[in-house]
């Protein structure tokens, strides 16, 4: 029979690891990683035929649910028409329109590769836009794995415990300054632009504080910096305005990525029109890509997205807020301090020996994070058959394919589950 060790050597042999993303490993809970033979909705199957509810849902990007079957079908439709060409298509207009239509202030986007691509050619546009170097980034906020940017960043970083990234030259991070999460920074006439996540889900789940948000608009507007935030995980989740509709601030430029790719790879940023047309073939600014605004990627893209509606999103974010609340209840009545942080539908699940204060930083979130006790959770749960992050610095992403049933048999297998691991401690 195939197994999972056997899979996982394999995969040792031939890739760095064995991952192809090291927050896939399970450097920061113990262990080796089980592989995913398929997917359906709410659930994985490995190559053992051993099913797990899943709320890793590829870190956000499948907001339907593994294998839907309206993405599947839009995949398969333009599959058979070619899967990329290398020149304009109508599925990168339609979701390009689709975007905008949805995202107040934004005016246009460009479509890339990965979030990673998204953030880097955000920030070259707001250095070219501006004619500065500078920029200003939040503790444990995570912006992709580009040289500017891959300085106190959350996510894999955090976990693996580096400050950075060897390979990395002094001169890439010398013009990115570091500020803490939820206080905001005085900035000079060098700053181009202040990038940050709206909702901060890299160092697991820290809400923005009232008025911080509000801050960095003023004072980006004090000096002529540009606001940059990043959507990659936010995105068209915890409101399909992004999060501009939900914080009422609007920033100069977005960075998304995830859902609006339907599980394929994408990445966008975009802006006010007079920003982005400093870029090529418009103006200065060079950016390119052979595989961007791919068919594939924006036909599930734009299912998805033809599939939410502000309703149904209330709806899933009043269904995950009151799961939210059970699992805190159940983690609590198991005898492990549990604290669970809701942001539409995304979830931060903070544990320890008794229940912790939600952090409002990097810091405070790392005193938690790194306390021992999401490794025993998370294995505790996986026995169950419940799949989350293999690292305490991710967030649960529940998707429209949870059902009510799901969600019940988390809390009652989570009761379980922090009865063991108080028994081990």
């Amino acid at each position: 029979m195939t197994t999972n060790e056997a899979w996982f050597d394999r995969a040792l042999a031939v890739i760095p690891g064995g991952v192809d993303s090291p927050v896939r490993s399970f450097a920061s809970v113990g262990g080796r990683p089980f592989t995913v033979a398929s997917g359906s909705g709410s659930t994985l199957t490995d190559v053992e035929g051993r099913e797990y509810l899943d709320y890793v849902q590829s870190y956000g990007a499948s907001l339907l649910g593994h294998a839907d079957p309206r993405v599947v079908a839009a995949i398969t439709r333009a599959a058979l028409k070619g899967s990329t060409f290398g020149a304009p298509t109508p599925g990168e207009v339609l979701l390009a329109e689709r975007l905008c239509e949805l995202v107040a202030g934004l005016e246009q986007v460009r479509f890339v590769s990965s979030g990673t691509e998204a953030v880097m050619s955000a920030i070259r546009v707001a250095r070219g836009f501006t004619g500065r170097d500078q920029i200003v980034k939040f503790d444990g906020c995570y912006h992709g794995h580009s040289d500017a940017v891959l300085v106190a960043g959350g996510s894999g970083i955090a976990q693996l415990g580096l400050p950075g990234s060897a390979g990395v030259p002094v001169g890439a991070v010398a013009d990115t300054l570091v500020a803490p999460y939820n206080l905001v920074p005085e900035l000079s006439d060098s700053v181009a632009a202040v990038i940050v996540e709206p909702f901060a889900a890299n160092m697991n789940l820290v809400l923005p504080v009232p008025g911080f948000l509000e801050g960095l608009r003023a004072e980006c507007d004090r000096v002529g910096a540009l606001l940059i935030f990043d959507e990659v995980i936010s995105g068209f989740r915890l409101h399909l305005g992004g999060a501009e509709a939900v914080a009422s601030v609007t920033p100069d430029l977005w960075t998304f990525g995830k859902v609006i790719g339907g599980g394929l790879p994408i990445g966008a940023f975009g802006g006010r029109q007079d920003v982005l047309s400093c870029l090529a073939p418009n103006g200065p600014v060079y950016q390119a890509g052979t595989l961007s605004g791919n068919p594939l990627a924006t036909a599930a893209g734009l299912t998805v997205l033809d599939n939410v509606t502000e309703e149904s999103l209330a709806d899933l974010c009043d269904r995950v807020a009151r799961f939210g609340a059970s699992l805190q209840e159940a983690l609590r009545a198991g005898g492990l301090g549990a604290t669970v942080a809701v942001a539409g539908p995304l979830l931060g699940l903070y544990v320890a020996a008794e229940n912790p204060e939600l952090p409002s930083n990097y810091d405070e979130a790392k005193a938690i994070c790194s306390n021992g006790y999401y490794p025993k959770l998370f294995h505790a749960m996986l026995e169950r058959g419940v799949a989350m992050a293999p690292g305490a610095y991710e967030v649960l992403f529940p998707s429209f394919a949870h059902s009510h049933d799901d969600f019940a048999t988390t809390v009652d297998r989570a009761f379980s589950a922090a009865e063991a691991v108080v028994a081990q401690s």
